[in-house]
């Protein structure tokens, strides 16, 4: 089985949508998630997603179609940083 990685990015001030910023296969994919956890990004698994958005090129914005389930992962990223924004 393939091991596929994407990473995604939004500023809610500055863009229209969430772009890809990265995409890998097997060792780059291992990369990918080595570096989230060394920055602390969060990692959300879902194989399907993660195969649909393969298919973008890098920096292309991610279609409507995927609007609501990138809205329910962003919603969980966002939860996550809550508690670490009150400790500050």
């Amino acid at each position: 089985m393939v091991k596929k990685a994407v990473a995604l990015k939004y500023h809610k001030d500055k863009d229209l949508a969430p772009r890809l910023t990265a995409k890998g296969r097997d060792l780059l994919a291992e990369r990918i998630i080595e570096l989230a956890h060394q920055f602390d990004v969060p990692i959300y698994e879902d194989d399907k997603l993660v195969n649909q958005l393969y298919n973008l090129d890098l920096g292309e914005y991610i279609p409507r179609d995927f609007y609501v389930v990138v809205a329910t992962v962003l919603a969980w990223v966002y939860s996550l940083d809550k508690p670490l924004k009150k400790k500050i």
